[in-house]
């Protein structure tokens, strides 16, 4: 293959799964079942690992597929699918809340644009190609990004602590659940005599 289709080849890729991605995220947020929003995540996920690939950046597409795919989704999935959640109120929680949804994500999605084509980030500068992804983004995380990089991990242990409660909570009542506790206590118990007629039982 010549350069010419080898770059062909790759635009022609990354716009593919560039509008895969997207309309796996638009799923995310339109889809009224839970599970079907985590399963449309882990797609979105997926497709912006090989966006990542496509563009050389080989260890942040493994960080992604391993931390976001192979944790967090599947944790949303597993929430969700132990979570007791009323799919009527849902529906009506999101019909509810669809215009002010709508306009938050419209004006989200201004400023990121502006803040995009606004800023003076040239990335054709800058570029040091002797250095590889990893020990780049390990240069960036501890020096120009490192209360940023802590932040994260303080947000992911509220999220797993806040899994943790949500999956912990007993919303249904009158449900009768195995109490071991209960059944390993010794306890009265009683016992089935036959007697004779006319004659009563002795009790020790």
């Amino acid at each position: 293959m010549t350069i010419v289709a080898i770059k062909v080849s790759m635009a022609f890729f990354f716009y593919l799964f560039a509008i895969l991605s997207i309309l796996s995220a638009i799923y995310v947020i339109s889809v009224r079942n839970p599970v079907h929003a985590v399963l449309f995540l882990i797609f979105t996920f997926v497709n912006s690992t090989v966006l990542f690939i496509l563009l050389g950046a080989e260890f942040i597409a493994m960080i992604l597929l391993i931390v976001y795919i192979g944790a967090v989704a599947v944790l949303f999935l597993f929430v969700v699918m132990m979570l007791d959640i009323d799919y009527i109120k849902l529906r009506q929680g999101f019909t509810k809340h669809l215009v002010l949804s709508t306009i938050l994500s419209v004006v989200f999605f201004l400023v990121i644009s502006f803040i995009i084509l606004n800023s003076a980030l040239n990335i054709n500068n800058g570029i040091n190609y002797s250095m590889n992804n990893m020990k780049a983004i390990g240069d960036l995380l501890y020096t120009d990004y490192m209360y940023a990089f802590h932040l994260s991990g303080i947000l992911l242990l509220t999220a797993i602590v806040g899994t943790i409660a949500l999956a912990s909570q007993d919303k249904k009542k009158g449900i009768k659940r195995q109490n071991v506790l209960k059944q390993l206590t010794q306890s009265s118990s009683v016992r089935l005599v036959k007697a004779k007629f006319g004659k009563g039982v002795k009790w020790k």
